[in-house]
């Protein structure tokens, strides 16, 4: 059955202030209220829009939302944004991850499905579990779209999916016009246990970060499983210790793992008892800054930063700023010399180049000489719109750090 709100289309309309429209004439899928010229007095969030012109010249559809970002733009064709619509949006994300051969892989059963502009559906995030499908809705237009996404991922993975599960409590706080049902949507959710590149761990989808895991790090986190091997690792907001189970699966002399929460220790703990190598681990409950000022200098041959954002938007940037340089420095100063470290940030309010100059000046401050290995991104099924760099969140360096 084709769900009620496709029936009740009717696209209103936004015209833009002259010579605002020149994001959009180069695809970039927001529109900011500041631009907007004139709009229907009825609009409400979650509505579909077309987006015209001071000439009154046709930009993009999208959906509109009564916050900075007014329109989240999904089409630039004047197109009916029906059921068959949103269907073949959803057969090309699943087309994208075929190709990096992740649908199917019994090594590989964790992905991301769709990443929102990156994958043309501004507002939506699906992941997947080992048939567990956590999804997150970032703006009203795509929660009024729940059961229409719930029948397509039925329908496009008929009797593979064991559960789907809505986590948008806290992506949706801005947002009127929508109360998705939260919690389970179908099947039933038991124990997940997850494979990722041969590894196993389970995901605490329920009361975990985001969707649960944060499957964003899955090709970092094999790059430090191949330079482990022989080596003390620390893993630093470890959250449940992917990276601690790869620095193990790729030969680690030992592995401590630390962080402030109590439950993520459990359940990194939980997922080390999954490891042939769980003699060598040790985990911390501790404050990550506090744990490196006490802990012995020289001692970690590979360190792992991978923290919170500790920018969320632009009023905290300063602070962020501050928070990245002193911790990459008290890393630097503790890692052993001709050690790596990989550091990280998934701070949107922070650049990747304002975080590369961050850890540079953390470098100089402490006269280390470093040398970046590799540069670290977003794994391949997290997509980033050419048209949309705001897209590349996850801004990460290999660094190798000398005295």
């Amino acid at each position: 059955m084709i769900n009620n709100y496709l029936t009740k289309i009717s696209l209103k309309k936004i015209v833009l202030l002259r010579n605002k429209e020149r994001s959009l004439q180069r695809f970039h899928p927001w529109v900011f209220s500041g631009a907007v010229y004139k709009k229907d007095p009825t609009l409400k969030d979650g509505d579909i829009v077309e987006v015209y012109d001071s000439e009154n010249r046709y930009l993009a559809t999208g959906h509109y939302n009564n916050n900075s970002i007014c329109v989240r733009i999904f089409s630039f064709e004047q197109v009916a944004p029906d059921y068959l619509f949103w269907r073949r949006k959803f057969e090309n994300a699943i087309q994208y991850r075929k190709t990096l051969g992740l649908i199917w892989n019994p090594e590989t059963n964790i992905f991301r499905l769709i990443n929102g502009e990156g994958d043309l559906f501004p507002g939506l995030i699906v992941d997947w579990f080992n048939g567990n499908v956590v999804i997150q809705f970032h703006s009203a237009g795509m929660c009024l779209l729940q059961e229409t996404i719930i029948q397509i991922l039925l329908e496009l993975f008929p009797g593979q999916i064991r559960s789907i599960y809505n986590k948008s409590a806290s992506t949706l706080l801005d947002q009127a016009n929508c109360t998705p049902q939260e919690g389970l949507l179908y099947g039933t959710l038991e124990d997940v246990l997850v494979h990722e590149n041969g590894i196993p761990f389970y995901v605490d989808i329920e009361n975990g970060q985001k969707t649960g895991f944060f499957i964003d790090q899955r090709d970092n986190r094999q790059l430090v499983c191949d330079f482990s091997r022989n080596k003390k690792v620390l893993n630093l907001f470890c959250y449940t210790g992917g990276f601690s189970l790869y620095a193990l699966d790729g030969g680690a002399e030992l592995v401590h793992s630390v962080d402030i929460s109590k439950r993520a220790i459990e359940w990194t703990e939980r997922n080390i008892s999954l490891s042939v190598h769980q003699s060598v681990h040790q985990s911390y409950a501790e404050n990550v800054f506090d744990f490196l000022e006490q802990m012995e200098d020289h001692y970690y041959d590979l360190i792992i930063l991978d923290p919170p954002a500790f920018a969320k938007h632009h009023k905290a940037k300063e602070q962020g700023i501050k928070g990245y340089r002193n911790i990459n420095r008290k890393a630097m100063e503790k890692l052993k010399p001709g050690g790596f470290l990989f550091t990280f940030s998934c701070s949107q309010a922070i650049s990747k180049d304002e975080f590369q100059t961050i850890v540079f000046s953390a470098a100089a401050l402490e006269n280390k000489a470093v040398r970046v290995v590799k540069q670290l991104h977003q794994s391949l099924d997290h997509p980033v719109n050419i048209f949309h760099p705001e897209g590349e969140y996850l801004k990460g360096l290999m660094l190798e750090v000398n005295n």
